[in-house]
């Protein structure tokens, strides 16, 4: 008897600390009034148990060492509990090291950061190509599991977002099959259960990005149409990732009337904006926002604009520097400017990205001294009278303007 009580006893226990965690875990019902960043994962070392050496660090030869690198960002790696020594040397003569986005521990720091700087939450991006490939596949999966489990720790939102660049015909089935294994592993459709996984008009959300882009891609809108009815009949809620000139059809765009009906089919529109401006040219981007935000309204889809805070890649396209096209970051007054007009007009907002250096979009902690510099390697540091928070502390500063102006707590 005395057993049983004390099993009794523990069970209760255990369920009251359950329910206790499940309500300290705020439920994330819709996007509106959030202010959300992508999420790569896709950083790799030869040390990390993924066995897929340097993955996404690597040059075109696909070395990562002095003179061939993929990105123009480094990170600090002040605050990580793992690292990995590099190929490169500081100015000091001493290596310089990484982070691997496979490591628990590394998604623990930045969903860490997400909730100390205010920021809600990040896509975290599933790549259709690596889906394919076993390796990438079990990275991805790893990244996902780390990402759950540290955004129900600190509160913060989580959505898994489709990369469809490099998909072939037929791979649409790669994302319907794995978006259902997802919602079994992880309790999608039950909300109290998985309360951190982001809802939007009453379903789970699931991103879908790549969709009218005329750069040659394999697939079409047969794909795509695909896609999304089948994540539909599924019930989910969709988010719809697209060129910047989607609503015109020109420029970066797919001249196809087919563009406009799938985004109708979907709960929220994403215009691609990243390198379509620079701190002089936005200005004159604001009307482009208002009438695609005009054209959302009218046609009951939401509209969630993209902020960045600079872009370059010159290492990745082995650039010289007189030739690299980009845009400054000009100590944050180029992303302010963005999120400040954002913060004023939308109901909700998506940072390109949260740990994107190799496209110099990251937004997380990077590193004022950086490795000695090597042509086909040369980082970019840090502004100077900037610290190596301030980016996010500025994206956390617009979702408080957003909510405040919506009402959203």
């Amino acid at each position: 008897m005395n057993t049983f009580r004390c099993m009794a006893c523990a069970w209760a226990m255990m369920t009251l600390a359950v329910t206790s965690f499940a309500q300290q875990t705020k439920s994330y019902d819709s996007y509106k009034g959030l202010v959300m960043a992508g999420y790569q994962g896709w950083f790799s070392t030869p040390d990390d148990g993924g066995n897929r050496g340097w993955y996404h660090f690597q040059g075109k030869d696909g070395t990562f060492r002095p003179g061939s690198t993929n990105v123009d960002l480094w990170p600090d790696v002040s605050e990580y509990d793992k690292t990995y020594e590099s190929p490169f040397k500081l100015e000091n003569g001493k290596p310089a090291h990484v982070f691997s986005s496979r490591d628990a521990s590394t998604v623990d720091l930045h969903f860490k950061w997400m909730k100390q700087y205010g920021i809600d939450g990040v896509f975290v991006q599933r790549f259709v190509v690596d889906q394919k490939w076993p390796l990438g596949k079990a990275h991805h999966d790893t990244v996902l599991d780390n990402a759950m489990n540290s955004s129900r720790k600190y509160g913060r939102a989580v959505c898994v977002m489709y990369d469809l660049t490099g998909m072939s015909p037929g791979d649409e089935k790669v994302v319907l099959d794995d978006i259902k294994k997802l919602a079994g592993k992880y309790n999608l459709f039950q909300h109290q259960r998985c309360p951190q996984y982001l809802y939007h008009n009453g379903k789970p959300l699931v991103a879908v990005w790549g969709v009218g882009f005329n750069d040659g891609r394999k697939y079409g809108f047969k794909e795509t149409e695909a896609i999304i009815k089948g994540l539909k009949s599924m019930g989910y809620s969709v988010l719809l990732g697209v060129p910047a000139y989607w609503r015109e059809m020109v420029k970066d765009c797919d001249k196809d009337p087919r563009l406009h009906q799938q985004i109708k089919m979907c709960d929220i529109l994403l215009p691609w904006f990243v390198g379509r401006y620079n701190e002089q040219s936005f200005p004159g981007f604001k009307k482009l926002i208002l009438e695609d935000m005009k054209w959302a309204k009218a046609n009951n889809v939401d509209y969630a604009p993209v902020c960045f805070p600079g872009f370059s890649w010159r290492n990745m396209n082995y650039l010289k520097k007189q030739d690299v096209v980009g845009m400054p970051r000009n100590k944050g007054a180029f992303y302010k400017m963005q999120l400040d007009f954002n913060a004023e007009y939308a109901q909700m907002i998506y940072i390109a990205m949260f740990d994107e250096i190799d496209e110099g979009t990251a937004i997380f902690k990077i590193a004022k001294k950086v490795p000695t510099p090597t042509k086909g390697s040369e980082f970019l540091p840090l502004e100077k009278g900037v610290n190596s928070g301030y980016y996010m502390k500025l994206t956390g500063k617009a979702a408080k303007k957003l909510k405040k102006r919506l009402g959203v707590k």
